[in-house]
């Protein structure tokens, strides 16, 4: 299970306003590729899936394959035209989600 996701966005924005966001969780990102010091495979264990959405409505999703590194980090825009809440979603190979939201205020 991966550990508290970091997010960074503002909390206050202009209607209409593009507003960047980054988002960075911590995981291992196993490829099943590595071996422990037995010589045995680590099983494949990545975050697979990434979605954002706000107030419901998807804004960004991505689809993850074992290349990434550990602690994938992303950063995308999305315009905000009304105040509301931003939820992200980590899904891993076990089918773990993990979620973070945030809210903003437009003015």
């Amino acid at each position: 299970m991966a550990e508290k996701p970091r997010l960074k966005l503002p909390k206050e924005a202009k209607k209409g306003a593009v507003i960047e966001i980054k988002t960075l969780i911590p995981h291992a990102m196993q490829t099943g590729l590595v071996k422990d010091k037995d010589g045995k495979a680590i099983p494949r264990k990545i975050i697979n899936k990434f979605t954002a959405e706000f107030n419901g409505k998807p804004v960004f999703s991505a689809n993850i394959e074992p290349a990434v590194a550990a602690n994938p980090y992303l950063q995308f825009t999305a315009k905000v035209e009304e105040s509301g809440t931003f939820k992200f979603s980590w899904t891993d190979d076990d089918g773990t989600v993990t979620t973070a939201e945030e809210q903003i205020t437009v003015s």
